[in-house]
């Protein structure tokens, strides 16, 4: 597939397509990098070559830094304001990324602020530069709120009075605060991130594809279902991942390679990647 969008470059490897964000000089979110990230979107979605997506800054000093808020000040304000019976088209971009049968992982360094933030809170993971990852929503000062999902997926993954503070306070927080609250999956130092990043992805992507999708549906579950609906629709899928053709060979390979025994469980993690590096 030929993916050539304003802002963004797009390479595959390995069945891990890494998109590159380029607006200079600040990596504000215009218009036109948000038309580019929500098509990219539906492509990546539709390639079956990519299992993987890791979205990443070629600007060091930010990853987005925020929506354009010139743009802002341009949109419609006649009539009463309303609750739309659906979602806005960045929410749709957001979700995009978020319930894509690929796996979507944002590696954020510099600053991430507003619409960025909110677009890396919708991706399955994040991974932050430990001396240069800065967060804010800074939006309240602005007389306005984050409209692009903060208030919603911040809280999610943090906690509401850690939410509070970040969307309210409207100030800087940096990696190892993000880290331990829970926005961050890990912090990490230089080119120590993107290695971690590009093995996470690569890893992932040489699993039995039917199983990541579903494990990663089951996990999203998780916070849009009961906990008795989400135990009953984790059930289905193992069910259906069973009757998948990957399930029995890849079960039967990690037995011939000696799993269930003792020097192997003591090394699980490796293993699972060793046995399906090929």
């Amino acid at each position: 597939m030929n993916y050539d969008y304003p802002h963004l470059t797009v390479t595959v490897h390995d069945g891990v397509a890494t998109v590159l964000i380029d607006n200079p000089p600040i990596n504000l979110m215009t218009s036109g990098l948000f038309r580019s990230l929500a098509k990219v979107s539906v492509d990546l979605s539709n390639d079956d070559d990519v299992r993987v997506v890791v979205l990443r800054s070629a600007n060091p000093e930010f990853f987005i830094a925020h929506f354009d808020v010139a743009a802002i000040l341009e949109f419609p304000t006649d009539g009463e304001a309303v609750e739309e019976p659906e979602l806005g088209g960045f929410d749709r971009m957001c979700e995009a990324y978020r319930t894509m049968d690929k796996v979507t992982i944002a590696e954020l360094r510099g600053r991430v602020g507003g619409g960025g933030a909110e677009l890396s809170s919708a991706c399955d993971m994040r991974f932050g530069d430990l001396e240069t990852f800065r967060w804010n929503q800074m939006e309240v000062p602005l007389g306005i709120l984050p409209g692009g999902g903060g208030t919603q997926r911040i809280p999610r993954l943090i906690g509401i009075g850690r939410a509070m503070e970040v969307v309210l306070g409207a100030d800087d927080v940096d990696a190892d605060t993000a880290e331990r609250w829970g926005f961050l999956n890990r912090a990490m130092s230089g080119d120590s991130l993107s290695a971690y990043v590009d093995a996470v992805a690569t890893r992932i992507a040489s699993f039995p594809p039917a199983a990541v999708r579903e494990a990663k549906r089951a996990v999203n579950a998780s916070v849009e279902r009961s906990l008795d609906e989400g135990l009953k629709y984790e059930s289905y899928l193992f069910q259906v991942l069973l009757r998948d053709a990957d399930a029995q060979p890849s079960m039967r390979q990690y037995l011939d390679a000696g799993g269930q025994t003792r020097d192997v469980e003591l090394r699980i993690g490796s293993v699972m990647g060793e046995l399906f590096d090929t």
